[in-house]
């Protein structure tokens, strides 16, 4: 039997292990989805082995990740290695990493030279579960599987029958001062990292950091040794290996913690206390399919179960646990403290759907990861936009304001509510240090926490000024978003003096509306308009124009909160429709970026919720597939892939915060979500296809719903919503008027 026919049946009987044992949603997942540049686009995702919200994601590593740079990417042929990484996005850095790498032969440490071929046909990625078969040459193959829990994972390791069997353990790169022992008694390598690619982005030295890691094997090995640790300069790397005789199938377990070597062996202990995979990827599987088959859409084909569970699947590892058994270490202060922790929130990504999708799928984690922020603003002075593990300043605004916001419009009270008040009031009242003699690049190193970049001005003159501040029209729209997001917070605390102020400072949107343009404009420091800017790939729509990631198009419609104000300012609902239209076919709706994402639905605030429903389908059938390229545009912990399954369910969180979720058109004819509480949401869409995109009718638990809107309460009683669906545009919902922010 030939190498490929080898790998196939390798492969199919790996699939069918999975999917005749139980057709479970998990079998329907597939991790390459997204790591592949295609027509489409590029989701930058890499095929992670590891619990929902993990703290450690497993992946093998195609390439050496960088910022910008992810370790697995579809296209390449080889493998040097299997990385416990931390890079939550493509366009973030890894930290406190490490990287186990099986090899026969000699001694190779460098990437380059311990890279081994293999082909896709010998893959098996799965959430639970990973392996591959590895081309080394002369001396056979190696097959590599793997399986993770929520720290940690064990590896087996399959050696051919010649050539000298090593596992090889890089602690760090070259010029990072990482550590690695060895302990032949035990059997163990043990160690740390203390690379964080990205700690020039934030304020924070953080000289106690390290990524610490330990690494056992059930089989004794011959010889251990470490490499590259005499190296003053560091100019190759750091490590350690262990030698075993040939033809041995080698069990490796893996402990991570960022607390110290003890930890991560008792994080091994408390979660791989045996040599035993098979029990370790059971578990894991179980517990993915317990969170995936809260989903359920019985009439989806195999490629779009496997679309949607991929998407979940996605939505799931972010954000990650921080915390190890009631302790974790704080990149805010440098110090261990007892707690709960979160890392990873893209939050200028995340706050616009993924957010509020985890409030309906995974309930019991929102206060652990409100506290977690209120955590970080008491160690750091603020709550973080993105954490990785620290400050690093990238995006606008305050938009954990949302988060906390969102969580105590839905009830959730398991978090230190006057904390959360100080926290969101500092962030809309105090300006950062420096704020009107630096600019606040984007991606600029070693400044200040820079929380709302140009508040000073917002404060004084309404808006953010573009001569003075970087991206300063769109911080002013954002910021203006987060205002009625504290406003909220006030109110719910009984707060009324300042609900009445934030409320009315969450009007400054429309300080930069120009009626000749018909859209958002930037201003200048004294009062004049700001040139409009180019294309959303122009650098200077940061700077002259002021915007972030877009234009004047894509952020007009910004405001969530206000829409009722932008379709007064443009002179009514019919005006406003218009627009939209243009922004349409004008190729100004950019959906593999996040300001664009709620675009669709905003046709039914303009009295045509038909247009939203045609165009929140084509969007939803352009954009993604089943194909490892069937994602447009980075995930971004999650966001596009929460855009795909509320649509899917036929409704999306235009406005985060409020609670109300804004009506588009199911994609299938029966989907469901089982919820935290024991009751079921399920929606039905009568004659649904990819022609019938258009509601004709509603009723919600058999009453009759006319408008295009439902809420957090409505979903969370459970019940049906029904829709007769059909061909052809109706009126259904277009008599629905947003109501205005009232300002007394």
């Amino acid at each position: 039997m030939n190498r490929l026919a080898t790998a196939l049946v390798i492969l199919l009987a790996g699939s069918f292990s999975c999917l005749s044992a139980q057709n479970d949603a998990v079998s329907y997942v597939n991790p390459l989805l997204g790591s592949q540049r295609s027509a489409i686009g590029y989701g930058g995702t890499m095929p992670f082995v590891t619990a929902p919200f993990g703290m450690t994601d497993w992946t093998p590593q195609t390439r050496q990740n960088k910022i910008s740079v992810t370790s697995y990417n579809f296209d390449d042929a080889t493998i040097s290695g299997f990385i416990g990484t931390h890079q939550p996005a493509i366009w973030m850095g890894d930290y406190g990493y490490v990287t186990v790498i099986p090899q026969v032969g000699e001694l190779r440490t460098t990437p380059e030279s311990r890279k081994l071929a293999y082909s896709h046909a010998s893959e098996t990625a799965q959430p639970d579960y990973y392996r591959v078969s590895l081309d080394a040459g002369a001396n056979g193959r190696i097959q590599a599987e793997l399986t993770a829990t929520e720290r940690c994972s064990i590896f087996r390791f399959t050696f051919p029958e010649t050539g000298k069997a090593r596992v090889i353990v890089e602690a760090s790169r070259p010029g990072i001062a990482g550590m690695a022992a060895v302990d032949p008694a035990t059997r163990e390598i043990s160690g740390f990292n203390p690379h964080r690619m990205d700690a020039h982005l934030g304020p924070l030295a953080l000289k106690n950091f390290k990524g610490y890691f330990v690494v056992q094997f059930q089989q004794a090995p011959e010889d251990m040794k470490t490499y590259g640790m005499g190296d003053a300069t560091a100019a190759s790397s750091r490590g350690a290996y262990a030698e075993f005789k040939p033809g041995q199938t080698i069990q490796v377990r893996v402990g991570t913690s960022f607390i110290s070597v003890e930890q991560a062996r008792e994080n091994l202990r408390r979660e791989i206390p045996a040599w035993d995979f098979q029990a370790v990827r059971k578990n894991l599987h179980a517990v993915w399919n317990q969170k995936l088959s809260r989903l359920q859409m019985p009439e989806a084909k195999d490629d779009e179960k496997r679309l949607l569970y991929t998407a979940m699947y996605h939505t799931l590892l972010y954000p990650r646990v921080f915390s190890e058994y009631g302790r974790y270490y704080s990149a805010f202060d440098d110090k261990i403290h007892s707690g709960e922790s979160y890392t990873a929130y893209s939050i200028w990504d995340t706050f616009r759907a993924e957010n509020s999708w985890l409030t309906l799928v995974a309930p019991e984690r929102i206060d652990g990861m409100i506290t977690a922020l209120l955590q970080n603003f008491r160690e750091g002075g603020w709550m973080p936009k993105w954490p990785n593990p620290s400050y690093t300043n990238i995006m606008i605004a305050t938009h954990a304001d949302s988060l906390v916001a969102e969580a105590f419009r839905k009830g959730f009270h398991g978090f230190d509510q006057q904390l959360a008040w100080q926290a969101v009031y500092k962030d809309a009242m105090t300006p950062p240090d420096g704020d009107t003699t630096r600019r606040w690049l984007d991606r600029e190193e070693h400044t200040p926490y820079e929380a709302r970049a140009g508040l000073t001005y917002y404060k004084q003159l309404g808006y953010i000024p573009t001569d003075r501040t970087d991206e300063a029209s769109s911080r002013t729209l954002e910021d203006s978003y987060d205002d009625w997001c504290v406003a909220q917070i006030a109110k719910a605390l009984g707060r009324t003096e300042d609900y009445q102020f934030f409320l009315k400072r969450s009007l400054n949107d429309r300080n930069l509306y120009n009626p000749a343009l018909g859209l958002m404009n930037g201003k200048t420091s004294d009062g004049k308009w700001a040139p409009i800017g180019g294309t959303r790939d122009d650098p200077g729509n940061r700077g002259v124009s002021g915007w972030t990631e877009g234009d004047a198009w894509v952020y007009t419609f910004s405001p969530f909160h206000d829409q009722a104000g932008l379709i007064q300012l443009m002179g009514g609902a019919e005006n406003y429709d218009r627009k939209l239209d243009q922004h349409f076919s004008g190729g100004h709706n950019v959906h593999s970026n996040e300001p664009s994402h709620h675009y669709g639905y905003l046709y039914d605030f303009g009295g045509e919720p038909w247009k939203t429903q045609a165009m929140v389908r084509k969007i939803a059938a352009k954009e993604y597939d089943a194909t490892p390229g069937g994602l447009d545009g980075d995930d971004d912990c999650g966001q596009m892939s929460a855009w795909l399954l509320f649509t899917a369910m036929g409704f999306y969180p235009v406005n985060p915060a409020s609670g109300e979720y804004m009506i588009g058109s199911p994609m299938y004819g029966k989907i469901s979500l089982s919820l935290q509480n024991g009751k079921t949401f399920r929606v039905e869409a009568v004659n649904n296809s990819a022609a019938n995109v258009y509601i004709q009718s509603a009723t919600l638990n058999g009453r009759p719903l006319d408008i295009p809107v439902i809420t957090w309460e409505q979903i969370q009683a459970g019940g049906i919503l029904h829709f007769v669906m059909g061909s052809k545009p109706s009126q259904w919902g277009s008599h629905w008027k947003p109501l205005p922010v009232s300002v007394h």
